[in-house]
């Protein structure tokens, strides 16, 4: 196979139920659902974490955040192995260019340090503030230079002007990059921060959205007796809310969010058509996790696993050589997507990497129905005490075809739901007499993987003896 570019899009907090063409009538995507029509979606992706250092970290390692030993936010530095994908990639011969996020340490109270990622392009972005030094912050530099504040701006009522947006510079950047003469091929990894909290699209898409037309959150009553047992369990927000009014104001801006990035996919799209490279560039849209968004009474992120914050959008195009308009329902992980970008520029799969590539579905080797037994998802302290007013929870997920059972390890608490009759998780079957049985076996499996996947059994064994 001819070695292609890869553009790679990946928002940031972004739930797997926000494309129109999946079954979406609210939101406005007609950019990605275009992606969808010409090539492959696999509708049950799940990240390895519900917050975004230890889900990045993974999928830019190939191994899940406990086994690569980088499961917080926050982190202060990372492992010096396995290499990054990117590194790999690049080292096989391609152009590998950053905008925006990569959140891989911490970028809190200073710039994100620069690992050895292999990139030859950095243009960097973490949280569009002001707060950045000059000289560290590569979009925060940019808006500076155009005359603007990015805290007027975003205290103002119109919030952050479109022109100056961060998804808009991401975009501009990423037009440079394309628009360049390349002699090798490329990979372009582009991370905007949208959606993720706060909720401020500019007003010009939060007009676009009206609250009380949105069809609100998936929220029933059983939840708040859930939620209570959960309390001790770390999330951000700790309060609960159960005012459908104001979760449906909170949709509205989200999909206003997710609006934007569309309208400046589009942009980058159309270049990629414009210099003749669209035939030869494979192009991936995902997310690094999910976002509550009212389910369960819950906003934001933390130490949960239900769908909305852990499943993501996942799709692949490449006109003429992946199939097109393809679902592909079979659980994958977001190691999976790892797995293939290395195979797609040509980079053995090491032996250490913990995901599979899904090229065979891509090219119809495979029909995608069925392609993992089980998915994983950890949280361990993965988000500071400031956020969550916790202590640090671990819980761990384990999700096979119809049943998703959650441990909260240091709570001794759990929750189990029958996806299959019940798909938005609102009657947990822990206690239930007659899943017992079910729940015994779900957690002998669930510990059997996390001991089989996340154990480092050390250095490499040169000897029988």
């Amino acid at each position: 196979m001819t070695r292609p570019n890869i553009l790679w899009y990946c928002t940031d907090q972004q739930r797997f139920d926000t494309i129109g063409a999946l079954g979406n009538a609210y939101v406005k995507t007609p950019v990605v659902d275009s992606l969808v029509a010409e090539g492959v979606a696999f509708t049950h992706a799940y990240c390895q974490s519900p917050i975004c250092t230890p889900s990045r970290a993974s999928f830019m390692s190939g191994l899940y955040p406990s086994r690569l030993h980088n499961t917080r936010n926050g982190n202060d530095t990372f492992p010096d192995w396995p290499p990054l994908i990117s590194k790999l990639i690049a080292e096989s011969g391609y152009l590998c260019g950053l905008i925006g996020k990569f959140h891989l340490v911490s970028a809190g109270h200073r710039a994100e340090p620069r690992l050895d990622d292999g990139f030859t392009v950095w243009q960097h972005s973490h949280a569009p503030r002001d707060d950045w030094p000059a000289g560290t912050h590569d979009y925060a530099d940019w808006v500076r230079a155009q005359g603007k504040s990015l805290d007027d701006m975003r205290n103002s009522k119109e919030n952050v002007d479109p022109e100056y947006h961060q998804t808009k510079w991401a975009s501009d950047r990423a037009i440079e990059f394309i628009e360049q003469d390349h002699q090798q091929p490329w990979l372009l990894n582009i991370n905007v921060y949208d959606p993720h909290p706060p909720f401020t699209p500019p007003e010009k898409y939060a007009n676009m959205f009206d609250p009380s037309a949105m069809p609100g959150p998936h929220f029933e009553q059983s939840d708040k007796a859930t939620q209570e047992m959960l309390s001790r369990v770390d999330f951000q927000p700790v309060t609960m809310s159960t005012e459908i009014s104001e979760l449906k104001k909170v949709q509205a801006l989200y999909y206003a969010m997710i609006a934007q990035i569309d309208d400046q996919f589009a942009r980058i799209l159309n270049v990629l058509e414009s210099t003749g490279q669209r035939d030869n560039t494979v192009i991936i849209f995902t997310s690094d996790h999910g976002e509550t968004l009212g389910d369960h009474g819950l906003v934001q992120k933390g130490c949960r696993f239900y769908e909305g914050l852990i499943r993501v959008p996942l799709i692949f195009s490449w006109p003429g050589h992946f199939v097109t308009n393809q679902r592909s329902t079979g659980l994958v992980e977001l190691l999976d997507l790892s797995a293939t970008l290395l195979d797609l520029s040509g980079v053995p799969i090491p032996d250490y990497h913990q995901g599979q590539s899904l090229l065979p579905v891509l090219t119809g080797e495979q029909t995608g129905a069925h392609i993992r037994e089980s998915v994983r998802c950890e949280y361990f302290d993965a988000l500071d005490p400031f956020f969550t007013g916790g202590e640090g929870s671990f819980a761990t997920m384990y999700r096979d075809d119809r049943y998703k059972l959650s441990l909260y390890h240091d709570k001794a608490l759990g929750e189990l739901y029958d996806l299959q009759t019940d798909p938005w998780e609102h009657n947990n079957l822990w206690d239930d007499p007659a899943h017992q049985a079910t729940k015994h076996e779900l957690i002998l499996a669930s510990f059997n993987s996390h001991v089989v996947l996340t154990t480092d059994v050390g250095s490499k064994r040169i000897a029988p003896m």
